[in-house]
Formats: C-alpha cells, sequence, structure tokens
C-alpha cells in the first residue's frame, strides 16, 4: 500500500511538474527571445542561449520607439475604471439573486447564465454604431462602457453569497440595517476573497484584450498595452521580434506580479464560490 501511495504520489507530481514546464515554455521563449540580437531570431543555426546580449537595446527600443509607456498607463486607467463599475453593479445584484426572494428571481440568474455564453463579437456592432454616433469614440468611456455589466461576476458573487450566513442578515436586518447597508458594510467585507479572485480576472481579461481597442481607438493617446505591441509588426520587414518581445515581458510582468501578490486570496475565493 504505501509503494502503491509512493507510486500514485509521484505519478501525479510527474503530471503536475510537464504541466508547469509547459505552461512557463511560452514565457521562457519569450524571454529569451527578448534578449536575443536580430540576426539570431530567424538565424540557420538555433541557441537556446542567445551568442550575443541584445536585451539592452531591446528594451530600450520597446520603452522608446513607441508610446509602450503612455499605453501602459492608459492600460491601468481603463482596467481599475473598469473593475470599479463592474464591483458596483455585479455584488448588489449578486447579493439579490442569492439572499432577497422575489418573483423572477431564478429567471433572471438564467439570463445571468444565457449572458455567459455571449461574446463581445455579438454587440460590438450596434454598440460601436451608438459610441459612433454620440462622438464617444476613442476615449476611455468607449474603452470602458461595453464592459460596466459583468455576468460572471454576478455569477461569481452570487455563488459566494449563497453561503454567507442568514442569521447574521436577521441579526442586521433587526438592529435596523437595510439591505443596501448589510450590502456594503457586511456583505462586501466577507466577500475579500472573490473580489481578489474576480479582480484578477477581470484585470488579466481587459489589459490583453486587442479585439475593442483595436475597433474603438483611432489615436496614439488612447492607446492600450495589447495595440502598443503592433507598433513592433511591419509587414514588410517582418517586423523586429527582439524589441516585439521586449514589450510583450514589460506588459506581462505586472499581470505574474500581482498574481504572485494575490495568489492566496486568489485561491480562497475560487475555492469558496464553487457550486452550492
Amino acid at each position: 500500500m504505501r509503494r502503491r501511495g509512493f507510486l500514485g504520489a509521484l505519478l501525479s507530481h510527474a503530471v503536475l511538474l510537464a504541466g508547469a514546464v509547459l505552461m512557463a515554455a511560452p514565457f521562457l521563449w519569450m524571454l529569451l527571445t527578448s534578449i536575443r540580437p536580430p540576426e539570431e531570431v530567424f538565424g540557420t543555426v538555433f541557441n537556446l542561449i542567445p551568442t550575443r546580449f541584445a536585451g539592452f537595446e531591446n528594451y530600450a527600443e520597446a520603452l522608446t520607439s513607441s508610446n509602450l509607456p503612455r499605453a501602459m498607463l492608459n492600460g491601468v486607467i481603463v482596467c481599475v475604471g473598469i473593475l470599479a463599475v463592474q464591483l458596483l453593479f455585479a455584488i448588489p445584484s449578486a447579493y439579490a439573486l442569492a439572499k432577497l426572494k422575489f418573483r423572477g428571481r431564478e429567471w433572471l440568474f438564467g439570463l445571468v447564465l444565457f449572458g455567459l455564453c455571449v461574446p463581445i463579437q455579438v454587440p460590438a456592432l450596434p454598440l460601436y454604431l451608438g459610441l459612433a454616433q454620440a462622438g464617444l469614440l476613442d476615449t476611455f468611456f468607449a474603452l470602458m462602457a461595453p464592459f460596466a455589466l459583468t455576468v460572471f461576476g454576478m455569477f461569481l458573487f452570487r455563488q459566494f453569497f449563497r453561503g454567507y450566513p442568514e442569521e447574521v442578515l436577521d441579526a442586521a436586518r433587526l438592529d435596523g440595517m437595510g439591505e443596501f447597508e448589510i450590502v456594503w458594510r457586511l456583505a462586501t467585507p466577507a466577500a475579500l476573497p472573490a473580489i481578489a479572485a474576480f479582480s484578477i480576472f477581470s484585470i488579466v481579461a481587459h489589459w490583453n484584450d486587442l479585439y475593442w481597442p483595436l475597433i474603438v481607438v483611432t489615436s496614439a493617446e488612447r492607446s492600450v498595452p495589447s495595440l502598443a505591441i503592433l507598433a513592433f509588426r511591419d509587414t514588410e520587414t517582418g517586423g523586429n521580434y527582439g524589441a516585439l518581445m521586449a514589450a510583450a515581458a514589460i506588459t506581462t510582468a505586472p499581470l505574474i506580479l500581482g498574481f504572485f501578490a494575490a495568489r492566496r486570496a486568489f485561491l480562497r475565493g475560487i475555492t469558496m464560490t464553487g457550486p452550492r
């Protein structure tokens, strides 16, 4: 039995290690390419470690030859703005779906589940036409407005609030607290792990989003990180892949650091929002 348990643990760790290597390989390739000189990127001889270190020139070009710093600042503004509005609407909506009893509640939750199946490409055209007629293209509002309501956030927080003790809510109501006060003073602080998990999902999705910014952004002043990376793409010369990978590494680094900083809260939030 001990040998069988040891073999099982060894096999499971081997599978996890292989998966970790598979997931880390693209990031390693990105970092190695970001320090390669242009002649080695598509050279006839493959060297895992570059024979000449070109990291300084590639990263310098990534920061100076495009509007990457400005784009990253815009990305922070857009991601934080979207997240703040999403939490403002998703938390009370999810609390109502989880804890308040009213006619049509299950139908509304069914619409939330249906909304999870609708990608941004479906309402993109009417959204674009509406923003164009209102003269709001190439603005932060155009970048943030389509994502103000998040059905995924409503679903995630609803699953969390379903496990919140009814006794605490009844005691708060007896003390004279209204539902909105309960939401923001009791339920929201208790939902911090779920908020951390949702924040990571939201920030990563909108930081990496290229489809919607490519439609509504027309100037460099409103560019976001995904658009700034496109500046290193050249259809005639093939692009400077060393600088491109350097720019990709710069834009990816905040996401990785943020995940490692909040990984405990993220994992706790995911485990606390499972089926109930």
